[in-house]
């Protein structure tokens, strides 16, 4: 039996824009640990990924659209980063209302890099010590957080990491988050 057989992950991004490796290493490891992820987009069909924000990465097909989910069912919710991507999500009013659902409902919620401006515009951060990219540092203690440079940091609900280089924590850190 895996570690996360019976749990239910949504991620959620844009259509495109995303960092590739920050959608998917979190969606290939949580399923390898037993995890059922659902992969939420905007519009219906794939995801177009970028690698270093410029460069075209792999294509990730959506198993449905952010405005037809909702958090009472799944377990966590993942946030990956990449700027176009982040940007454009902080402005989606779906998206956000799921981060705040989430945390409301006190289940773990994910956000890697530039993923933390969802949480801000949430108005999730207030009060918690969180990291990401450096340059949200400032938009971070803005909305009343304590940013870190950390590899992972998790804070109650919240699990956040800076990049990339943190994948292996940050996925670790959603695990134990979910078997604790």
């Amino acid at each position: 039996m895996a570690t996360l057989d019976g749990k239910n992950v949504l991620v959620i991004a844009t259509n495109y824009g995303v960092e590739q490796d920050e959608i998917v290493v979190p969606v290939e490891q949580l399923r390898e640990r037993g995890a059922t992820v659902t992969v939420a987009a905007q519009e219906s069909g794939s995801i177009e990924t970028l690698v270093g924000d410029k460069d075209p990465g792999k294509s990730v097909d959506t198993d449905t659209t952010i405005g037809s989910v909702s958090a009472d069912r799944y377990d966590a919710l993942v946030v990956p980063g990449g700027t176009i991507n982040a940007d454009t999500i902080r402005q989606d009013t779906d998206a956000v209302a799921l981060v705040s659902a989430f945390a409301e409902a006190g289940k773990p919620v994910a956000a890697i890099c530039h993923g933390p401006w969802t949480l801000i515009e949430a108005g999730v951060v207030s009060g918690r010590t969180i990291t990401s990219f450096p340059s949200l540092q400032t938009d971070v203690r803005n909305a009343g957080g304590e940013w870190v440079d950390q590899e992972v940091q998790v804070d109650g609900g919240l699990i956040t990491s800076r990049n990339p280089d943190d994948l292996p924590a940050f996925v670790d850190a959603i695990e134990h988050a979910l078997t604790a």
